[in-house]
């Protein structure tokens, strides 16, 4: 449905991946998944990397097919009809794609970002903590300089594709000054699943599950500095950048989802019969098709308009993310409740798949920074940019009646003036 907003490359690897959504995963592999049978669902991934679907941003060098934001997430609104679970294994290369190929070193590219997209290791990135998750400049995790390597310990959790990562990304404090800057504390670094490390498959998730969501707990683990990513105590400029990829890839899958849920709801509502008729014929029902259809095309516009915004390095483009993190991931929990509306009771049983979206796209607005974030964040750079815009555009303040009335009362101040001007 939104092939005219895509290029011809773009295209193609939105045609690939529904082609392999469509005729690649078994069915009962996504079932078993649910059930916990499967904790990470490895052979998926390997799959994804056969067909060369992973990273598709990144240089050919690396394994990527060298192609832009827009192609990804086109590639990721097909994936996103696998669930949750099986879409966060598809997005981690490309967010923690994004540290290695952004503040790598060439031999950290080798070692870690090509073999991930060839599917031969997979990564996980570690930042949330047991005493919090928003706060990241709160890690108490640590890492102890010791000359030529850290000394790590502390412990992570809600690590999505923990049980299977064979290395993390992970954000640590390795400046330890009382008086130390919030965004001078944290460094980030590669830690490779081994000695010391420990994780715990011990989440009874009410969905997305099995996607590996574990914790992971460094026990005195030995880490080379060569394993450092961006500058040492640089871990906000790598978070700063990290903020992108994440809540794209958090948005970019959910049409996929939405467009699923929908067509059932769809299906539904044409061969249900009520009182003589098919049940889209009534209001009730058809607005809310209605409804569910107009949520799907707004989120196909942010997120392409957020894809771009990352392609061009457009100056407003963590307000635009974090915008289109926010909208598509609540309009996916809408839309996947319109689809249980629709189906009623029967939707609510696991005879159809829709209560398992429910249960999956709640985790949506919670994930890399919840909503009330992106709010707090959206608000602050908006504030920033109209600070800087003054003047840019037509006064339409100046359109009022009586645009200089002392009635226009702000503060304190104000207010004695007009009361001894009034004297």
């Amino acid at each position: 449905m939104n092939e005219f907003m895509l290029d011809e490359r773009a295209r193609a690897a939105q045609d690939k991946t529904r082609e392999f959504v469509k005729n690649e995963v078994d069915p009962e592999y996504l079932r078993r998944m649910d059930r916990d049978e499967i904790r990470f669902p490895r052979e998926l991934y390997e799959n994804y990397a056969r067909h060369n679907l992973l990273g598709l941003r990144f240089p050919k060098q690396y394994g990527g097919q060298g192609m832009d934001w827009v192609a990804e997430c086109a590639a990721m609104g097909e994936i996103g009809v696998l669930g949750m679970a099986a879409g966060c294994a598809f997005v981690m290369p490309s967010i923690v794609g994004e540290a290695l190929n952004t503040f790598g070193t060439e031999e950290q590219k080798q070692k870690y970002l090509k073999p991930m997209l060839e599917g031969r290791l997979v990564s996980a990135e570690a930042l949330t903590e047991p005493r919090g998750g928003s706060d990241f400049f709160g890690a108490s995790s640590r890492a102890e300089d010791r000359g030529d390597h850290f000394v790590v310990r502390g412990m992570k959790r809600f690590i999505v594709g923990a049980e299977g990562a064979d290395f993390f990304l992970v954000y640590v404090r390795t400046n330890t000054a009382d008086d130390a800057p919030p965004h001078m504390r944290i460094s980030a670094m590669i830690i490779e699943r081994g000695p010391g490390v420990e994780v715990k498959y011990l989440y009874g998730l009410m969905g997305t599950r099995g996607g590996g969501t574990g914790r992971v707990v460094f026990r005195d683990v030995v880490v080379p500095k060569a394993n450092l990513v961006g500058p040492l105590h640089g871990g906000a400029l790598v978070f700063n950048t990290m903020m992108i990829p994440e809540r794209l890839c958090s948005a970019a899958p959910a049409p996929g989802g939405m467009r699923a849920s929908l067509e059932v709801a769809m299906n539904y509502a044409d061969r249900r019969r009520a009182f003589g008729k098919p049940i889209r014929k009534y209001q009730a029902v058809s607005f809310m098709i209605a409804k569910a259809q107009t949520l799907l095309d707004a989120s196909h516009a942010m997120i392409f308009q957020a894809a771009r915004a990352a392609d061009v390095g457009a100056p407003t483009v963590r307000r635009i993310v974090s915008e289109t993190k926010k909208f598509v991931t609540e309009a996916a929990w809408d839309v996947a409740n319109l689809a249980m509306q629709v189906t009623g009771g029967i939707g609510y049983t696991d005879v159809y798949p829709i209560e398992r979206a429910v249960r999956d796209t709640r985790l949506a607005q919670i994930w890399t920074g919840t909503n009330e974030i992106m709010s707090g964040m959206i608000q602050h750079d908006l504030y920033e940019e109209f600070h800087a815009q003054r003047g840019r555009y037509r006064d339409f303040e100046r359109d009022a009646m009586h645009p200089d009335d002392t009635e226009k009362i702000f503060d304190d101040d104000d207010m004695w003036k007009v009361f001894d001007k009034q004297q």
